[in-house]
């Protein structure tokens, strides 16, 4: 599969963004779709994640400002964010997992918050 993630760019605190990541390919054997992001010297977080069985989880720190979606008829994952803070400046990785497959990654898109 291929993922195209889309729809970073600079927004001031307080602000919001929507995420985008198309998914081309075959996804059977679904079992999670999400975002990760990675700020320089820093670990890959897992930000967000929706399960095949539509469950969700989220990094502690984004609970209660951002939003996964996914379109199944589209093969498509989302990621609304709001309440956006300059902490959450990094590159936001679009992935998807699959049974008995290696993890599928996005390109990364560039999300800055300016305070």
């Amino acid at each position: 599969v291929q993922l195209q993630a889309s729809g970073g760019g600079l927004v001031q605190a307080g602000g919001s963004l929507r995420l985008s990541c198309a998914v081309s390919g075959s996804i059977g054997g679904l079992r999670a779709m999400g975002w990760y992001r990675q700020t320089p010297g820093r670990q890959r977080e897992l930000v967000a994640r929706i399960g095949s069985n539509s469950l969700v989880d989220y990094a502690d720190s984004v609970k209660g400002r951002f939003t996964i979606s996914r379109d199944n008829a589209n093969n498509a994952v989302y990621l609304q964010m709001n309440s956006l803070r300059p902490e959450d400046t990094a590159v936001y990785y679009c992935f998807v997992v699959r049974v008995g497959r290696p993890t599928s990654w996005g390109q990364g898109t560039q999300v800055t918050v300016s305070s």
